[in-house]
């Protein structure tokens, strides 16, 4: 599976792509601080009020789906 890195789309781009295929807000908001803002998943499980297993599970499963819509 191909990482953001490998594909060349503007910011802007993968927000519209994270919000298309993203449906739970939450999960949303996680994906794109990690993938565009590149926050750590211990920040990030403070943010969301998460453990770090459970952030992790997350950004997991959305990129899983995120990144087969690109391929």
């Amino acid at each position: 599976m191909k990482k953001c890195e490998e594909y060349n789309f503007p910011r802007s781009e993968w927000e519209r792509l994270i919000d298309e295929w993203i449906f739970n807000e939450r999960d949303r908001k996680i994906l794109k601080r990690r993938l565009l803002d590149g926050i750590c998943f211990e920040p990030l499980s403070e943010e969301f009020d998460l453990s770090v297993q459970q952030t992790k599970s997350i950004i997991y499963k959305a990129q899983n789906r995120l990144f087969k819509h690109l391929n």
